[in-house]
């Protein structure tokens, strides 16, 4: 082979370094175009109540909860690939990429009330809509995951209800959602299961935030089991909680504090909470006073000020609020979600109708609450969901 200039050997060595240096960054390149997101996102449903019926849905009548359900879950998997709203929040504007995972706040089962199904044909039905419906995958590649805690109607099918049932009692969906969440090594049964002795209370630490997920309400019992759990947490690392009822808790929830404790139709109560009733021997109506009880929760916030938002439904719409105590000496900020079978305005109007989709930038601490219109357009359930309210709030610990 000749001899090739000096000038012309030099600039092929360089052509091929070059070569080889862009070579060696395509899978760079591909790996940061589809690396997953530091952002976290996250559904948040919740009162599926599997075992009634909505009156109208979509141009019928008597629509099963099942139908429903799975209408609603048919909108979920539609998200990626669409852009969040321009509104400042998390990620405004930019397209939805994964969910990593599906937050579903109780009454899985309605109660059992004669002629509705029993909690065990109700958990089939969800396992069947939610979990084998659910096809979405995170932004780490891996497929969804579930985040799912009892309500009032789950625990009554467990432990009994002042009206009759059939079965008189079925702990079906609370074992099942005690088995799943806390993974026992010998998984749970119904013939075992103590509502009193097996709550369902669990953390989960998500980049640098602190989930707590606690059985109906944080009364006196509960926030037992949280001060353990937060023993172990920083104090500057963000805390929210999950649970069933809203910061005020109802008033029939509460234990009847008359000896022998009996749930009755005249007093109301139906001994969901450890904690007695302690203003009254009965429930006088639906904004019952639960202001004594609030104060120990109240004391508990002050006590934890790294507990910066509040997640809830069983009174389902949507709605952003600021819980202050029964005395406005605390600001905690909560997200109140609708319900497809039993929303307060979108049982009436199921244009309303609604889930949340959460996003969390874990780097900034901001966390963008966005309220998912999916059935907008009844006539055409094709339609994609629309984007309604949304809020952005600061997780930061000061």
């Amino acid at each position: 082979m000749p001899h090739l200039p000096l000038k012309l050997t030099a600039y092929l060595k360089n052509s091929i370094l070059v070569s080889c240096f862009i070579l060696a960054l395509i899978p760079v390149m591909a790996f940061c175009q589809t690396s997953p997101s530091h952002d976290i996102e996250i559904l948040f449903t919740s009162d599926a109540h599997f075992g009634i019926t909505r009156k109208a849905f979509r141009g019928d009548s008597n629509v099963k909860s099942s139908a429903v359900n799975a209408a609603m879950i048919g909108q979920m998997n539609a998200l990626p690939g669409q852009s969040l709203p321009a509104d400042g929040g998390v990620k405004s504007g930019q397209p939805i990429n994964g969910i990593d995972y599906l937050i579903e706040g109780g009454d899985i089962a309605n109660r059992m009330e004669i002629p509705i199904q029993s909690a065990a044909t109700s958990w089939a039905q969800f396992e069947t809509a939610y979990m084998g419906g659910i096809k979405l995958k995170g932004n780490n590649g891996e497929p969804l995951k579930f985040l799912v805690i009892p309500g009032n109607h789950d625990i009554s099918n467990a432990i009994g209800y002042a009206k009759a049932m059939k079965p008189l009692t079925d702990p079906t969906s609370m074992v099942k959602i005690y088995n799943l969440m806390l993974k026992p090594a010998t998984p749970m049964t119904n013939e075992a299961y103590n509502y009193t002795t097996d709550k369902i209370n669990y953390s989960r630490d998500i980049k640098g935030i602190h989930f707590m997920f606690i059985t109906l309400w944080a009364d006196s019992a509960e926030r037992i089991w949280m001060e353990k759990d937060l023993a172990n947490v920083a104090k500057t690392t963000p805390v929210i909680i999950v649970c069933h009822d809203q910061p005020t808790c109802e008033a029939k929830h509460f234990t009847n504090p008359i000896p022998p404790h009996n749930m009755t139709l005249e007093n109301k109560f139906e001994n969901l909470t450890a904690e007695y009733y302690k203003e009254g021997t009965a429930v006088t109506g639906d904004n019952a006073a639960t202001d004594i009880e609030q104060r120990g929760f109240v004391k508990f916030l002050k006590a934890h000020p790294n507990i910066k938002a509040y997640l809830h439904g069983n009174s389902n719409w949507n709605e952003f609020y600021t819980y202050t105590g029964p005395d406005n000496d605390v600001a905690l900020p909560v997200f109140r979600v609708d319900s497809p079978m039993k929303g307060k305005f979108s049982a009436k109007d199921e244009t309303k109708l609604s889930f949340h989709l959460i996003s969390i930038d874990p780097t900034t601490m901001q966390m963008t609450v966005r309220e998912c219109l999916w059935n907008t357009n009844p006539a055409s359930p094709s339609n994609t969901m629309v984007f309604g309210d949304s809020k952005t709030v600061s997780l930061a610990v000061n």
